[in-house]
């Protein structure tokens, strides 16, 4: 399929899903007017939805009707806690909710495949599993559709997202690491308070706290080697309530950021460690708390391959990406299958997560025919080697 080709016939009906979609954000597992649009939609086409015991999300297929792989295309589904400032005509209706991030652009980006791919549903030499997922966000929507158990017979899975500072239609790959694993940590420091003016009486977590933040710090650059990319930021932080009170408890917060598992542990285990070490040498108790989030997204190999060889075939732009230390849950698929993820310029003056941040839809004039290809591409080959990506 052309642009062109795709601009005469599903055009229209592709930006007034986007238009509605953008309209009524949902946050994670609360998308349950999203779901039932989706659900409509596909069974306007008489495409086949399959069961899911989630509240949220759809699964359903296409093709089948031939022997062949089976693959899965996905698209997240929620929206953030954000109050939209977009400006635009199609803006959120819902207070501080808002499609920040472009999830809304990637769940038309698979409909429309969708309803293109059903056109030519018996000319399809395999079966595409079409995954719209939940609480990307938050609260691990591709764990909770990994357990129920839809993956197993997969043999392949891809996605994409948004990229603000990407051109227009521009596709943007990357074998290897690109999204680390995200994981989230809390400490508190619980001592005995105080005069101010009499720390001699007191065990004092404020000044645990400071000794903490500066100890953690070290950490990546200390017991890390500057060839493995690793982050630790403390972004939240509580004690006190007034100017001559020294408190009685502290509470720090932050998140680790990463791509190898075993510097994952070790910073784990070496934050578990500088609490004890502080509140032990100040006289206080200290805890520690560690949230697994996500883990990295590494893409394969050949997988990606394939996908800039299609795109570089349907003669679209195609750049090579820089990891980032921004987390993304399709990497839970990966755990279990092969799977690649790329991104797709959407050209916004404003980042991802930002009240301002908004998509151009010209980028389903490249997303769209790229995933329908893409589709084709493996069932014709492109899943054996690199020798045969395009035959």
């Amino acid at each position: 399929m052309t642009q062109s080709e795709l601009k005469r016939e599903t055009l229209q009906t592709l930006e007034s899903l986007f238009h509605w979609f953008h309209r009524h954000p949902e946050l994670a597992l609360h998308e349950f007017e999203t779901t039932r649009k989706i659900k409509a939609v596909l069974q306007e086409h008489d495409i086949d939805i399959l069961p899911n015991p989630l509240d949220t999300g759809v699964f359903a297929k296409i093709g089948g009707k031939n022997s062949g792989p089976l693959i899965a295309l996905r698209a997240d589904i929620d929206a953030l806690p954000i109050h939209e400032e977009s400006g635009l005509t199609y803006s959120s209706e819902k207070p501080n909710q808002m499609h920040a991030c472009g999830h809304d652009f990637h769940l038309t980006n698979l409909l429309a495949t969708a309803l293109e791919l059903k056109k030519s549903e018996d000319q399809l030499n395999g079966t595409v599993l079409l995954i719209f997922q939940p609480a990307e966000e938050v609260d691990h929507g591709a764990d909770k559709v990994v357990q129920t158990g839809i993956l197993n017979g997969v043999e392949a899975i891809f996605g994409l997202h948004v990229n603000d500072e990407l051109p227009t239609g521009v596709i943007g790959v990357k074998e290897g690491n690109l999204n680390a694993a995200v994981d989230r940590f809390f400490v508190t420091f619980n001592g005995k308070g105080g005069h101010a003016a009499h720390p001699e009486g007191a065990n004092d977590v404020i000044v645990a706290t400071g000794e903490f933040i500066g100890s953690a710090q070290t950490i990546v650059s200390r017991n890390v080697s500057p060839f493995e990319p690793s982050v630790v930021s403390i972004t939240h932080i509580e004690s006190g309530k007034t100017w001559n009170v020294l408190p009685n408890s502290a509470l720090l917060e932050g998140t680790v950021r990463s791509y190898d598992k075993a510097v994952r542990e070790k910073i784990k285990t070496r934050l578990q460690e500088v609490t004890r070490g502080i509140a032990a040498t100040n006289g206080i108790s200290g805890e520690f708390k560690w949230g697994d989030g996500a883990p990295a997204v590494v893409n394969d190999g050949r997988l990606t391959r394939l996908v800039e060889a299609v795109a570089r075939e349907n003669h679209f732009e195609v750049v090579n990406l820089e990891p980032s230390m921004g987390g993304e849950d399709f990497s839970s698929y990966q755990q279990i299958i092969p799977g690649t993820f790329f991104n797709v310029g959407v050209n916004s003056p404003y980042p991802v997560h930002n009240s301002k941040f908004k998509v151009d839809p010209k980028a389903f004039e490249t997303s769209v025919p790229l995933f329908i290809a893409l589709v084709k591409a493996y069932f014709e080959g492109g899943r054996h080697d690199d020798e045969t990506l395009l035959s």
